[in-house]
Parts: structure tokens; sequence; C-alpha cells
């Protein structure tokens, strides 16, 4: 009779959760569940060079296919490596599963100075994630996965974390038979109450120019967000709530949620519904941003109630089958304002204009990218100045999958996102941007690149510096540029030494062959965009309180 561990449990538990390939970093305490996935060979293992990369590749992964990513780290210093990682998953609401060791059983918890023990991790883990859990005994472990993959997919959702000590992950247990039709099934979307439904469309039906505000948490609500549309409701979305409806339609704003023309348009807004979403200080100019004055919110969180703007009415439920409930009750009811979508349609086209003037030599790039990209393709980007000036905006998306970004607006994860995003991208493209100073960080996972071969073309905006944090020196202390000026590698040298493919950009002209040479290329690409030859992006920081307070 074969034996079967702990270890061997996690393996198959992932590949019934749905998992198709998972990302991390061996060692000592992690190996009985690493080799179980390799005997198995079920699930795809993508050794990253580091903890925090493994982290950002899951959390894309997640995004890409809309379900569950997964990522193994060892314990302790392994463990503490992961907490970026973890905090942008949350940041995000990203369904990831962090699996971690821990030292045996008999050590833990009591400082005796055991190989990578360290005070606390799982507390650690809880502060930065949705849930921590450690799995105690053997018989625990199944019971605890489940929970803990079900909380990272239920609404509100988010990372969780999981501790299984390394010789609970040894232990010898009899396969669970339920393991044949397990299936992890989050709570189903509940509507919420009907009579605060009732409401809520009532106040909807007197609107004769409603507008819909889209968050991450409706951000796949798309059906639903069509349906009112038809009905009349505009759209606009926070920068992690784009494409819920094509972003090319014209009822949509996108995520200009805060110009000053879309800020003087809202003026005439008689109704906003804002839909899972917190409508947050990171794109509101820290709460100064003037709303339509009558306000409802959805919300699947009742903790969301007052915590930045208030409303009239507060609806607790799951976004997308609270606006389908809405738009029952709204058939045949609205009956918005002759010039509505007219005036919609009147200042998506001045913010557009006003949005592209600030971005000077740049203000052709986005239909640059978009003409050279499959309409398929992933859109990944790192808090760099190009994405935040354009990329969050700009370029079009017609899936909110498509849409991937640091969130908590951390510099560096977009390389390593791109990594992830393209073994979730179903076999779509994938193109990553990043800032030269987000690239360094992560750069040791070219060599990830290269041995796993992700479909991802890496673009580098090179201004040889940390260019906004020169901008805000350059505004407020005297352009004294004191350590905003990194020396990085020679990039065609570093592709070459990662065995990449490799393009050089000098020129607006050079853009758009240079990167559909990238994309067309099956495999990983380098391709640099040398902005000292191009020109500076208009400085950032002093740009409109819009664009400052946007990432």
């Amino acid at each position: 009779m074969t034996t079967y561990t702990v270890g061997d449990l996690v393996a198959e538990f992932l590949q019934q959760a749905g998992v198709e390939t998972v990302f991390g970093v061996v060692s000592v305490h992690n190996i009985p569940m690493l080799d179980a996935i390799g005997r198995r060979n079920a699930i795809r293992f993508i050794g990253a060079r580091g903890e925090m990369g493994a982290g950002h590749m899951a959390d894309a992964y997640a995004r890409a296919r809309k379900g569950l990513g997964c990522f193994f780290t060892s314990t302790g210093p392994g463990a503490a490596n992961a907490p970026g990682a973890l905090v942008e998953a949350r940041f995000a609401a990203s369904p990831v599963l962090h699996i971690t060791g821990q030292t045996a059983t008999a050590n833990i918890d009591k400082e005796q100075g055991a190989v990578h023990d360290v005070m606390d991790q799982l507390g650690m883990l809880k502060a930065t994630c949705k849930a921590a859990y450690r799995i105690r005994a053997p018989e625990m472990a199944l019971g605890v996965l489940i929970k803990a993959a079900t909380e990272a997919l239920t609404p509100p959702m988010g990372p969780v974390s999981i501790e299984i000590p390394i010789d609970v992950q040894r232990a010898t247990i009899a396969r669970p038979a339920m393991l044949d039709s397990l299936t992890i099934r989050p709570p189903q979307p509940d509507a919420g109450d009907a009579a605060s439904l009732d409401a809520l469309a009532a106040m909807a039906a007197q609107a004769k120019r409603p507008m819909l505000w889209c968050g991450a948490g409706a951000r796949y609500a798309g059906k639903a967000v069509q349906r009112l549309v038809d009905m009349g409701f505009g759209v606009v979305t926070s920068v992690n709530g784009r494409a819920v409806i094509p972003e090319t339609h014209p009822m949509t704003l996108g995520a200009f949620q805060a110009t000053p023309e879309v800020e003087k348009f809202y003026e005439t807004v008689d109704f906003m519904l804002i839909a899972g979403g917190r409508v947050r200080a990171h794109e509101t100019r820290d709460l100064a941003l003037k709303l339509p004055a009558n306000r409802a919110q959805i919300d699947v969180d009742p903790t969301a109630l007052g915590r930045t703007y208030g409303v009239a009415h507060f609806h607790i439920g799951d976004a997308e089958a609270a606006l389908d409930a809405l738009a029952d009750r709204l058939q045949g009811k609205m009956k918005v304002a002759a010039d509505w979508a007219g005036d919609l349609a009147a200042v998506r086209t001045a913010t557009h204009l006003a949005y592209r003037k600030q971005i000077g030599p740049y203000a052709n790039f986005p239909e640059i990218f978009r003409a050279a990209m499959p309409e398929d393709t992933f859109w990944v980007r790192d808090v760099t100045m190009s994405n935040t000036t354009w990329g969050n905006r700009l370029l079009p998306l017609s899936k909110p999958e498509q849409n991937i970004y640091p969130v908590g607006a951390a510099i560096g994860p977009g390389f390593q996102f791109g990594i992830g995003a393209a073994f979730g991208a179903g076999g779509a493209k994938t193109v990553a941007i990043t800032g030269d100073g987000g690239f360094y960080l992560n750069m040791t996972e070219l060599w990830t690149a290269t041995q796993e071969q992700p479909d991802v073309a890496i673009v580098v905006f090179n201004d040889a510096g940390y260019g906004v944090i020169k901008d805000i020196q350059d505004t407020l202390y005297g352009e004294r540029h004191y350590f905003a000026d990194p020396i990085g590698p020679n990039l065609e040298g570093l592709a070459k030494l990662a065995n990449l493919p490799y393009f050089r950009v000098e020129s607006e002209a050079e853009m758009g062959p240079k990167l559909k040479a990238a994309i067309d290329h099956d495999g990983p690409t380098l391709l640099e965009v040398d902005m000292t030859k191009i020109g500076k992006i208009p400085r950032y920081y002093t740009a409109p309180a819009y664009a400052t307070k946007s990432a």
C-alpha cells in the first residue's frame, strides 16, 4: 500500500480546488508538500527566486483566472518575505492561499532556537492577511484547507495563510474519500434584504441623470451593470474596478473618476450608486473629491457604511446579485433626461483631451500600445509614472481580468505580476510595464522567466532614476535629489545574460514596431524604452490633483 501523507493531501486538495499552477521557493520546511506536487505531476510548480515574488505571481495568477491563486514559502525568514505580497493581495481583494511550513509541533512557540523558528509567525500572518490558520494535527488538515480556501474566495475576497508544521506535513494519514467529489463553494451571492432593494429602486427610479460607481467588488458584475446602462445609467469606476463593461462603451467614463471635468459633471448628476467600492482616499484626493449629493451604496461588507463618503441609503448585499435585483425592479421605470447620454459623452471627450495634454511626448503611447496589443492581452503594470499618468486610464480595456496593477501603490510588483498573469491568462499574451526603479527590485525573477517561459513582454520605461521622487524633491525640497539616482545595469547586457530577446526604443516612431515584435515572440522578452531620449513626462507632482493622487 502506498503511503499517503498530509503533504500528499495538500497537493491533491489544490488540484481539486482548481489550481493548475502554484508558485514558491522550495525550502527545508515545505519539502514534503512540494515533493508531493512533484510526484503527482498534476500541478505546475513555478520556482521563484524570492518568496515575495512568488506571492505577487500567485496574486496576478488569481486575478487573471478569476479564481484561487497559491504560493508556498518556508518558515521564519522565508515566511517573513511574504507579507509584502500578502498586503498587496489584500488591497486588491485577490483570493490567494499562502501555505508555509513551521518548525516541529514540539518546538513551536517555545523559543528553543529551532531552525527558522521566529516569534509569533502566525501573528505576523494574521496581521497581513484576511485570516491565518495553523494545522495543529494531521486530522485537522483537510478541514483547515477547505476553510482557508473558502474564506479566500468569499467576498470581500483576500489572502489567507496556513501554517503546517513539518512533522504534520510528514504524517501518514488515510486518504479522505471526500476528495473524490470535493468542490470549494463560497456562500452563494446574496442580493440582500428585499425591502432595502425596494427602497434603493425607489431612489433610482426618480433619477434623470443616474451614475453608477463600480469598485473592485463589482468588477465582475458586467451583465448586471450592462442592464442598468441600457436603462440609462452612466458608469465610472475605480482603477481596480476597470472594464466592468468595455471601456470603449460611450456610457462609461472608465477610471476617470476624479478629473476636474468629471468633478464638475458630478454637479449635474442627481443620483450616484456606489457598488462594491471603497471610494478610497487614494482615488478621491484624500476624500476631497465632491461627489453628487444624492448617493446610495451597495456593499457586502457592513463596515463599509460611513467609512469614506456618507450615503442616504446603504444596502448590504453582493454587488452583482444586488445590481441584478435592482435592474429587475427598475425595468421600464427609468426615464432619464434626453440630453444625459450626450452630456456624458462630451465630458468623456473633454477629460481624455485634457488628460492627454499632461503626458507630453507620451501623448500617443496609449494608442500605440493598444494598436500593438491583441484585444485579449492582459495589461499588467507597476507603479511607475507611465502607468500612473496614462496606463491606468487612457489605454482602454474590454474585460476586468485584463487589469492587473499594484492596488496598494507599491513599487516593484509589476514584473512579477506579469509572470503570474501569463500563467493565468489562458493562452492570451501579457504585456507588463515597469519603471527602471521598480524593475531593479525584482530583476532576479528574469531567471524565473528564462526557466519557465511565461508568454510576457516586459517593457521597462527607463528614466534613469526615481522620477516621481525627483519631482517631489524639485517641488518641496529645493531640487535636492538625495538618494533618487540608483545605478542600474545595462538592460541589453542583462537580457543577454538571462538569455532573453531584447528590444530598445529611443523614439515614438520605434515604439509600435518594436512592441509588436516583442509581443509576436513566443515567450518572455525584454523591451527598454529610453525616456532620456524620448523626453521627460511633465512634472508629475505639480500636475492637477487628480493625477497626483492616483496610481
